[in-house]
């Protein structure tokens, strides 16, 4: 099996590169408005925010940031095919202007931006992360009542394009060998993960450090395993350093990324050497968590009515039968990007779909 990845230095507002109707799946995380790290990239694309910000305006600056994120959204639109899934990743902002204090929701934002395109929201997931000070509170500390509670979450938001759901031929191999287990079922669609930390990427680049907030390889790897089946194409209009691309790769799906700053291509290159390591480890864990899982279970006298086609261990559904994995053997540089060669975990047989 082979997945092609490429990435495009551009602005993801016209993502003219990208067919119409030909991405399965989005997975991103926006820079996020009233947020100040990114108030310089949002005052590049409009500079009237910087004077609305510099007035203390912050209900005007907050619309005209979300007005600048308008037409990548509605590029995902033009690109999504009908059943196709967006998975946004976004956190609300607090900030202070002037003598103000407040909350900019920004989640709630996106959600009209993307009902008024035709997009129906699916369930939203929390994910928790940890603070980034030790002081739970902000405000008047102990005393009542002007404290504020601690943002300490995010939101991925999950629309489908249109309001069919995508078909596939009856027992179509791709998708059955897509299959999660039953146990990451029950973990992966809770509508709140609690198992995550957040991740700001190592960068030895000073100038791009700053302007990289990525989520973590989990958030990415999981939602492309929820709503996606091998061969898919999954994109990243906001691509950063490339965790999206990592996670597609891990996945078996290919991948296109969108990012204005090229220093962050050049980041991607020394990260996808280590990309089979990365998929081998991601791998062993979910197996070697889904054999705990059975033994667990057997040792509270739990019967297992199915076998795992490819793997010496019982199943608890008959859909979860076909599930394989397929690890990188190498990726290779080409011309429009890279190709990553994958090889089956199991038998060695060639899969039919490829």
């Amino acid at each position: 099996m082979e997945t092609r990845h490429r990435v495009e230095v551009a602005d993801a507002r016209d993502m003219g590169a990208v067919e119409t109707d030909s991405v399965e799946l989005v997975v991103t995380s926006p820079p996020y408005p009233m947020i100040e790290m990114w108030d310089d990239l949002f005052v590049d694309l409009d500079p009237a925010i910087g004077d609305h910000l510099d007035a203390g305006d912050g209900q005007a600056a907050f619309e005209l940031m979300h007005e600048a994120l308008d037409p990548v959204w509605a590029e995902l639109k033009r690109v999504l095919v009908d059943g196709g899934i967006a998975c946004i990743n976004v956190g609300d902002a607090t900030r202070s202007l002037g003598d103000s204090f407040r909350v900019y929701q920004n989640h709630a934002r996106i959600l009209t931006a993307f009902e008024e395109l035709g997009f129906e929201p699916l369930p939203e997931i929390l994910w928790r992360k940890p603070s980034n000070s030790g002081a739970k509170f902000m405000g008047s500390g102990t005393l009542p009542p002007n404290a504020y509670v601690t943002l300490e979450h995010e939101y991925v938001l999950v629309f489908r394009n249109g309001s069919s759901r995508r078909g596939f031929e009856p027992h179509a191999p791709r998708r059955y060998e897509s299959a999660y287990f039953w146990e990451e079922r029950n973990k992966w669609f809770s509508d709140v993960w609690t198992d995550l930390t957040g991740e700001l990427q190592a960068l030895d680049h000073d100038t791009l450090r700053d302007r990289s907030a990525a989520y973590p390889f989990t958030v990415p790897y999981r939602l492309i395993n929820m709503y996606s089946v091998y061969g898919d194409t999954v994109l990243d209009p906001f691509w950063g350093t490339g965790t999206t691309s990592l996670a597609a790769m891990a996945a078996g799906r290919n991948s296109i990324g969108y990012e204005l700053e090229p220093e962050f291509a050049t980041v991607f290159e020394e990260r996808v050497a280590n990309v089979p390591t990365l998929t081998e480890q991601v791998i062993e864990k979910r197996l070697g968590a889904h054999r705990e899982f059975v033994a667990s279970a057997r040792e509270d006298g739990r019967d297992f009515g199915y076998q795992a086609k490819h793997y010496e261990f019982p199943v608890t559904t008959k859909r979860e039968r076909g599930l394989r994995f397929y690890p990188i053997d190498r990726v290779e540089e080409t011309k429009s990007g890279y190709r990553a060669v994958h090889e089956p975990h199991d038998d060695g047989h060639t899969p039919e779909w490829t």
